[in-house]
């Protein structure tokens, strides 16, 4: 009888490869895998220390900024983003508590309807507004010729206050959603047993729903400042003198990358700020969501308007969709109506396939970065490997200014220190730089949604495996992938989405004569080309539609 072969197991080290060196190898994988996304952030706060190039000089240029321009940046941006914040958490919160507490007819569709607005770019939306209500716009012409008035008879709306507009409208989904799902899981519940014991239905609303939907309102208002922090289209646009306008007019104007590099560490200390409120507030979620049951929230129904309040209802739901959404669709169409033929259709099809392009290579090497990083907190759950990979992660919460001076920092420090090596051409002059920065960005969107498919996946489909002896890379490719092919194209399409949208970092590092509809649609706006900027900013509200009716759907199935 002939003796078995031995079994050898699939993730075990090869036979030439002693075992005790396979785990130091994966970790030393992690680590150079987190590096690499985690770079620019290193790198901006690198420029700060004595030893590196232009350190010694961080002190003086930082006293220079304070007593020129860095009050002006610092004053714009906070009231910008307080008043943003305050703009949205009263629209997102109004329209939530208006859908998921109330009674009225169309009540169904508004409920995906508020979430449109997340398919239009906030510099879009902030090109539709300034063709339409500008001096030479169509609104205030036609307000002269058929009242006989002269001169300015709107605001200009390219001010800080058109900006605090724009923003609101723009970004209020993300507190709508938030308290939506807040309210729609414990507020109902409470409602009633409040209406039981006597409560009117504005004491029921102020004491119980609105405080228990805070913590969610306060997580959505975090990510609204983040993002209007991060912006740089609509703000260099309307001429607003924020931060990340100041490090791109300190890099590309006075050509000055030591106070980009400074400009950059405050912009970062802001929004890591933001992030640990974010992060509180959603603990304070999960710890409010304890002890209501889902049976008793779907016991309690809503309220059922009368007509005056249904009336309210349309006008707090409706306001904001036309607002953020219908109306700079309709603007934009506007000059597609009046003149198909001064449409750059030629170049559109090249400024497509550039922005394609760019966005399926990022997408797919985000999935496969992504599925290496949750795969290895899948297997080892220990301290070190979580800490790896979450430092992996906070790329999405870096603005994209500051990963551009975070990925030429060293750049220039390598081309003054050795001329001869290509690394600086091979950033600034290809595909790779960008794609590189876009995976700093946006691996965090794909690593989300893949370690919530991973969330589905009971452990003990791992362990009937290994005692079947696949392990490894077996275990990934013939267990693990055919159960998150949903969960990785949903990670792939939200990644290609917000790579098609990104302004900032492909504005200075895409490669000569690779125009993308987002940098195209910024140049004609800002060229006053508004009519020709209307087709490219169409693209993207088309492509941006996709993950949000994909969202749409969720909630609603999530729901039955």
């Amino acid at each position: 009888m002939l003796d078995a072969a031995p079994l050898v197991h699939p993730f075990r080290a090869p036979p030439s490869l002693p075992r005790f060196l396979a785990a130091p190898l994966r970790s030393a994988f992690l680590i150079l895998l987190s590096l690499a996304l985690v770079l620019p952030v290193l790198a901006v706060f690198a420029a700060w220390l004595p030893g590196t190039v232009g350190g010694e000089q961080a002190g003086a240029i930082v006293r220079e900024m304070a007593a020129t321009v860095l009050p002006e940046y610092l004053w714009t941006t906070v009231l910008l983003g307080l008043a943003v914040a305050l703009g949205a958490a009263v629209v997102g919160t109004a329209s939530a508590a208006t859908v998921t507490l109330f009674d009225f007819p169309g009540r169904r569709a508004l409920e995906w309807l508020l979430l449109l607005p997340l398919a239009m770019p906030a510099y879009v939306t902030a090109y539709a507004y300034t063709d339409f209500l500008q001096f030479s716009g169509p609104l205030q012409v036609w307000l002269r010729e058929t009242f006989g008035l002269e001169g300015r008879l709107l605001p200009e709306v390219r001010s800080l206050w058109g900006a605090i507009w724009v923003f609101i409208f723009s970004l209020y989904p993300y507190v709508y959603l938030l308290a939506r799902t807040a309210l729609s899981e414990r507020a109902a519940h409470l409602m009633e047993a409040a209406r039981l014991l006597g409560a009117s239905p504005a004491r029921r609303i102020a004491q119980v729903a609105l405080p228990l939907a805070r913590p969610a309102v306060a997580a959505g208002v975090a990510l609204v400042l983040m993002e209007t922090l991060a912006d740089f289209g609509v703000t260099s646009y309307f001429g607003i003198q924020t931060f990340t306008v100041g490090i791109y007019k300190a890099w590309l104007a006075m050509d000055d990358r030591l106070a980009a590099a400074q400009l950059a560490t405050i912009l970062l200390v802001l929004v890591a700020l933001l992030l640990h409120l974010e992060l509180r507030a959603q603990r304070r979620m999960r710890f409010a969501a304890g002890g209501v049951g889902r049976a008793g929230s779907a016991e309690a129904e809503p309220l059922r308007l009368g007509t005056g309040g249904r009336v309210l209802a349309w006008a707090v739901c409706l306001v904001p969709v036309f607002m953020g959404f219908f109306a700079p669709v309709l603007f934009m169409l506007r000059p597609l109506a009046a003149d198909w033929s001064v449409l750059p259709w030629g170049r559109f099809v090249e400024w497509a396939g550039n922005s394609v392009r760019l966005g399926g290579i990022t997408a797919a090497l985000a999935v496969a970065i992504s599925f290496v990083l949750a795969f290895a907190v899948r297997r080892s759950r220990d301290t070190f490997t979580r800490a790896v990979v979450r430092l992996a992660s906070l790329g999405y919460a870096v603005p994209g200014a500051v990963i551009v001076v975070g990925l030429l920092l060293p750049v220039g420090w390598v081309q003054q220190a050795a001329p001869a090596w290509g690394l600086p051409a091979l950033v600034t002059a290809t595909a790779v730089g960008i794609v590189w920065a876009y995976l700093v960005r946006f691996c965090a969107v794909a690593l989300q949604s893949l370690q919530s498919g991973y969330a589905r996946i009971p452990m003990s489909l791992d362990d009937s495996s290994r005692m079947l002896g696949v392990g490894g890379v077996q275990l990934l490719s013939r267990v693990h992938w055919p159960l998150l092919k949903r969960s990785a194209s949903a990670a792939a399409l939200l990644v290609f989405v917000d790579v098609m949208k990104e302004l900032p970092a492909t504005m200075v590092l895409r490669p000569f004569n690779s125009d993308t509809l987002a940098v195209v649609a910024y140049q004609l706006a800002r060229d006053e080309r508004l009519g020709e900027a209307a087709l490219p900013s169409l693209a993207l509200v088309a492509v941006g539609l996709v993950p949000v009716i994909l969202l749409s759907r969720t909630l609603r199935a999530s729901r039955r």
